[in-house]
């Protein structure tokens, strides 16, 4: 019997799926495109390409989670394109940090009217529109960057916004959770700046209370509210010793220290957890300066930052196995563990605190027992311990990253807001809407700790959702595609492109990293072009034009990555009518043999080979790329 094969022709929604950065980004960010413009040295379309989805681009380049790279097809060869470091190299040029601000003018040029170039994410205006927004008031509950992306896509339609901040500093959990060593003070300052500078007002040292809560908001004239007031309580660990002197929250650990707090941990702490904020709090210690399983960055976070504050010693205890850590799943979490390794973290996976020793009221050590597992066969979060394995640890001081919180005290039963049983706003995952009319809820509120680039996301979409709630009417979404044939005698790619490693950013010496001094260096021009072009330039696809086709096979023999084939059309999985329609398509007679070529676009490399053998133009090089826009 011959070989079938399960084949999909090619539509709109399929060419989409042949660009998996931008299906992974949360925001849609086309970092595919970015990354290849860098590689072109077209840095300024780079940028704008990078900023335009995200009000937090500079942010990002330093501390995303960078979920595009977990979807790059590079990665499926050897290891993904750096697209995060890649971001910061551009933001760097023409950012808020860059000393070259006219690209920002740019950018903002079209601030009453979002339907230009740059801003092709939001609403287009029209007079009507305008009129019907500008003197409409909404009201912002929280400065992390869930609210102010919120803030700043609602600004640009031409809403009034205030943000109402409990602290005396605007920033959120970038200001308060993240370590300076990974993102200054003064950048965060900037991108919040260029925010305001669109009308947004920020009111600090204003928190929602029980006598000042949302009620009070409407009564003030705010017609939609947006709650973001993210989880900045840290979870407990309910075992015996929980409540010693020396056992303490990375949550609380890292806002101290984030607003120039010293915490003395003494010469050896154990942080407990297996995320990012772990390592952060464990590595700043050494300087001087969701759910049960806890935010993922937790862990790091804690890690690093302990490393800082004047420990000797610094170990990382966790749950996981180092094959189930959250953050080696990922390029870049590879390298943050390696760079925690290299700082003098030690770390113990598969083990679980049973109880905490004290001597005088103060932790003196912990006692351990093993794990088998951590994960269910589902992928569930349901551990399985190993009392077979003991372990007594001692420590002057333990930091506990496994998850974080929302103090929604402020709600109360009059405003018709239901939470969660896990005690998180209850929203609909597709609009924000909460069981309250004209109030909206995102980022970790809503959806327990997430990544910095999943706030932003429900900032922007919150924005849309209070936008269709204000003027009762919902935009229409549509798709501007370009598409272009890229001459054949034009089409190059760098030589041993594919071949290229990948190349984490420079950072600075290790006898260096002292108090706030920044880890990563960034990349330089040449280092940062070469890294582009690793891109596999999935914006770029093979087109095969039957019409032109002599079937000499020349395209699959010069293959390198045997991604193409010519089989019989009888061989092919589909159905008689889809079937039928090609016939009828391309005027074979249904009783004749037809051949069919197929492609397997997981293993092309888009070097161009095959259009460049091809004697008829029968395969040719096409740009492919979109761009969503809503529309009144």
């Amino acid at each position: 019997m011959s070989e079938q094969y399960t084949v999909k022709l090619p539509d709109v929604e399929f060419w989409k799926s042949l660009v998996p950065c931008q299906i992974g980004c949360p925001i849609h960010t086309d970092a595919g495109r970015y990354v290849q413009l860098i590689a072109e040295q077209k840095y300024k379309e780079a940028y704008l390409t990078a900023r335009s989805p995200n009000p937090f681009a500079s942010v990002c380049g330093r501390v995303c989670a960078a979920p595009c790279e977990d979807w790059c097809r590079r990665g499926k060869i050897d290891a993904p394109v750096s697209i995060r470091a890649l971001k910061r190299y551009v933001t760097e040029k023409y950012g808020v940090e860059s000393i070259e601000p006219d690209t920002q003018d740019v950018l903002f040029e079209g601030a009453s009217d979002p339907g230009n170039k740059w801003l092709w994410h939001l609403p287009v205006q029209n007079e009507s529109r305008k009129n019907i927004v500008k003197n409409k008031k909404v009201a912002v509950v929280g400065s992390g960057p869930a609210g102010l992306s919120c803030a700043h896509d609602l600004a640009l339609m031409g809403y009034q916004v205030t943000v109402f901040e409990a602290t005396n500093v605007a920033g959120g959990m970038l200001r308060h959770g993240i370590p300076e060593y990974r993102l200054s003070r003064s950048l965060i300052d900037k991108e919040i700046d260029k925010i305001k500078s669109l009308g947004v007002e920020i009111k600090c040292n204003t928190p929602l209370t029980e006598s000042f809560g949302i009620a009070e908001l409407k009564k003030q004239g705010y017609e939609a509210v947006f709650l973001s007031v993210g989880t900045q309580k840290g979870r407990d660990l309910n075992i015996e010793g929980s409540n010693l002197d020396g056992v303490v929250k990375a949550i609380d650990y890292l806002i101290n220290i984030n607003n120039g707090y010293r915490v003395n941990l003494g010469k050896k702490v154990l942080v407990i957890g297996g995320g990012f904020v772990a390592f952060d709090a464990a590595r700043t210690a050494l300087r001087g300066g969701p759910e049960e399983q806890g935010n993922i960055h937790e862990a790091v976070d804690a890690a690093r930052t302990a490393r800082r504050a004047g420990a000797e010693e610094v170990h990382i205890a966790s749950l996981e196995s180092f094959e189930e850590m959250p953050v080696l799943r990922t390029a870049q979490g590879y390298e943050e563990f390696e760079e925690a390794k290299r700082e003098g973290v030690v770390f113990h996976p598969q083990r679980g605190p049973r109880r905490f020793v004290g001597e005088n009221g103060r932790l003196k050590a912990v006692e351990f027992i093993g794990v088998k597992r951590t994960y269910d066969e589902n992928g569930r979060f349901n551990p399985v311990y190993d009392e077979q394995f003991t372990e007594r640890f001692e420590a002057d001081s333990v930091i506990l990253a496994i998850g974080q919180q929302a103090d929604l005290s402020f709600i109360k039963p009059s405003d018709g807001i239901e939470l969660t049983p896990a005690r998180f706003v209850k929203v609909n995952p597709e609009t924000l809407t909460t069981t309250a009319p004209g109030v909206f809820a995102g980022g970790d509120v809503a959806f327990g700790p997430r990544n910095i680039i999943d706030a932003i996301a429900n900032g922007k979409k919150a924005a849309l959702s209070i936008d269709e709630f204000l003027r009762q009417q919902k935009p229409r979404t549509y798709y501007n595609l370009f598409i272009e044939k890229i001459p054949t005698r034009r089409y190059t790619r760098p030589e041993n492109f594919e071949q290229y490693p990948r190349e984490a950013p420079p950072t600075i010496d290790i006898g260096r990293r002292t108090g706030i001094s920044e880890v990563e260096v960034g990349y330089g021009e040449e280092q940062a072009i070469r890294q582009a072009e690793r891109c596999l330039s999935c914006h770029i696809q093979t087109i095969y034009d039957a019409e032109k086709c002599i079937l000499c096979n020349r395209c699959v023999d010069v293959c390198p990555e045997y991604c193409l084939k010519l089989v019989p059309l009888a061989q092919l999985d589909i159905d008689e009518s889809t079937k039928a329609r090609l016939l009828e398509q391309y005027n074979v007679d249904p009783f004749q043999p037809a051949t069919a070529m197929l492609k397997d676009d997981e293993t092309c490399i888009r070097c161009g080979l095959c259009a460049v053998r091809c004697p008829t133009d029968a395969m040719t090089m096409e740009v492919f790329y979109y761009e969503q826009r809503e529309a009144v």
